[in-house]
């Protein structure tokens, strides 16, 4: 029996693993961070063994609510993920699971491979309307990808999406998956609309480094970015530096940010209600983005989610709350489950990679609703 993490968004550390039954592990804290929680592992040689894996330091992790009624993902072939139910006593994680296979492997949530990104934008290329350019390189030298669609125009509304500022956070790049399935669908009527009217600036992955090393929220330098938008810099946070930098170039009119939550069991979005700018066209453009969203996937919903700030009381470090403040405009964080949509549970998958590319896809239609109005 062998436990490994030595591969792409990999993370465990095995404590004990001479027994099948008695399986201990812990999470690795992300480099030069004392952020933990994803983990993504391969377990060998226990086919039709009843296995007991426990997670030592699941309360030590950085959203230990996030354990509570959570079950984690698993895939025979790394293509099919499905739900297997996990324990949680408030100290340690327990999966009890029998595989029917020699090698089968077991993450947080749903990986999504640096390969896979590469596809994406690859097939992205594709499309007459998009172009892939570089904006700079990250702290381990890798490319920050931008893709812009659309034919620039001063005329045009420009709507910038990052995704994966916390690298654990994969539904977020599932999201962008779906989202440009459907805007560079040539048969999809919204999408060609959208692109009349709007040049989208899309970064799948914003911290390709913390998803290859297996990081929770973390780059390379142990920066949380989404932290980093007030005064980005090359040596700690040179993917922020890049990107406000050239939005500052192309100027913008709508901003989302694409996350993933550990505690809540809802897809939610938070806006810019603490800003000291924001006023009521923000406040009704973000009403009817919202009721929109809603109307276009009943996945989405807005009765529960995080705490609203204060007038004047915003974090302006945040990107959502930086972004919607320099530029004056509509700007999200939208946000979904580790766990399940209480609102539509689904006892095999919860919340999966599917789903987060249902509900990339159905965002043009809240983006086509307010479009016009953007200024």
């Amino acid at each position: 029996m062998r436990i490994s993490a030595q591969f792409d968004a990999g993370n465990i550390e095995v404590v004990s693993a001479e027994s099948a039954n008695d399986i201990q592990l812990k999470v690795r804290k992300d480099n030069q961070s004392e952020f933990l929680q994803w983990f993504h592992f391969r377990l060998q040689g226990a086919k039709n063994q009843a296995c007991s894996l426990n997670i030592l330091n699941a309360s030590e992790c950085s959203y230990p609510d996030g354990w509570k009624d959570y079950n984690i993902v698993a895939s025979y072939d790394k293509e099919h993920w499905f739900r297997i139910p996990s324990r949680y006593d408030g100290k340690t994680l327990t999966i009890e699971h029998t595989p029917e296979e020699n090698s089968i492997y077991y993450a947080y949530f749903t990986p999504y491979s640096f390969e896979r990104h590469q596809e994406l934008i690859g097939h992205a290329q594709n499309h007459a309307q998009c172009e892939i350019s570089t904006l700079g390189s990250t702290i381990d030298g890798r490319d920050l990808d931008l893709l812009t669609i659309g034919q620039p125009d001063r005329n045009k509304k420009k709507i910038w999406l990052i995704a994966r500022q916390h690298p654990g956070e994969t539904m977020a790049e599932w999201f962008i998956e779906g989202f440009l399935g459907a805007l560079l669908d040539d048969s999809n009527a919204l999408g060609q609309t959208l692109l009349k009217q709007a040049v989208f600036y899309v970064v799948p992955n914003m911290n390709p480094d913390g998803s290859v090393r297996g990081n929770l929220r973390t780059n390379a330098a142990g920066a949380n970015l989404n932290r980093e938008w007030q005064t980005p810099t090359l040596e700690k946070s040179p993917e922020v530096y890049y990107v406000k930098e050239k939005m500052q170039e192309t100027g913008l009119d709508l901003f989302l940010d694409i996350h993933g939550d550990e505690a809540l069991p809802y897809n939610f979005v938070a806006g810019t209600e603490g800003n000291p700018s924001y006023s009521a066209r923000i406040q009704n453009l973000e009403e009817q983005f919202k009721a929109a969203f809603i109307k276009a996937n009943p996945d989405f919903q807005d009765q529960y989610g995080y705490d609203k700030d204060k007038p004047g009381q915003a974090n302006l470090t945040v990107a959502c709350n930086n972004i919607g403040e320099t530029f004056d405009c509509l700007s999200f964080t939208i946000e979904m489950p580790f766990k399940d949509n209480a609102n539509l549970p689904c006892k095999e998958f919860g919340w999966s990679a599917e789903r987060s590319e249902q509900l990339g896809s159905s965002v043009l239609h809240p983006i086509y609703s307010v479009l016009d109005q953007l200024r």
